[in-house]
């Protein structure tokens, strides 16, 4: 593949939508909470649990784990699946607690890839959610693959939609150079593409991919 089709995507997508300020939280811990909540439903979902969270007092390592699952289920309830969610939240404090005292923070320390599979360890946490962790709360540079990803780039014929995780991840990580902050923004970005454009019936159209919009030069993959 033509590493700069990447870049030219990229610089696609960022004229479009400008800088996305991702990932939303006020500690390390609360993105990584997030991470977790956001499986199978959308953003706005997972900020009324987190605002429950919060005024709850239990948005820390501690607050998780001292509450009945039953409370925790309860608060995370906007989220979906809320019980299965409440245990993996228990299941990554109880990480947190048995390798690094509890503090996420003390995590950062660790080589990506051991601290990778030592999430991917961790019961209800895939190679999204990990990534995400590893991305956005302790700042490695890891990119994200999600369904937005996937789709733009195989609707852009650089990957069928049926390749795996590690096949998409590793066009980014042997095309572009392993930056943090590029790899949180572009990932943003494609989240911003999906939302706006590269739905599941697309506006393919008004695409910035496909030329539509400011900066009009054609198609950029």
């Amino acid at each position: 593949m033509d590493k700069n089709k990447l870049k030219k995507i990229y610089k696609r997508l960022y004229r479009r939508f400008g800088p996305q300020h991702w990932w939303p939280g006020d500690s390390p811990f609360e993105v990584a909470a997030s991470a977790i909540l956001t499986q199978n439903t959308n953003w706005g979902n997972v900020e009324k649990a987190i605002a429950n969270l919060k005024r709850a007092g239990a948005m820390s390592a501690y607050g998780i784990h001292r509450m009945p699952a039953e409370k925790l289920a309860e608060l995370i309830r906007p989220s979906g699946y809320f019980n299965i969610k409440a245990g993996r939240l228990k299941e990554f404090v109880k990480f947190l607690a048995g390798q690094y005292n509890g503090k996420i923070e003390d995590m950062a320390c660790e080589e990506t890839d051991v601290l990778r599979e030592k999430l991917l360890g961790i019961r209800g946490i895939g190679p999204e959610t990990a990534d995400s962790i590893l991305l956005y709360a302790l700042g490695k540079p890891v990119f994200v693959i999600d369904a937005y990803t996937k789709r733009a780039l195989s609707r852009h014929g650089l990957l069928p939609p049926d390749e795996s995780y590690e096949r998409f991840q590793g066009l980014f990580h042997s095309s572009l150079d392993a930056d943090t902050a590029l790899f949180n923004e572009y990932h943003a970005l494609f989240v911003a593409l999906g939302k706006n454009f590269c739905r599941p019936r697309p506006a393919c159209d008004a695409c910035p991919l496909n030329g539509g919009g400011p900066g009009k030069n054609g198609p950029a993959a």
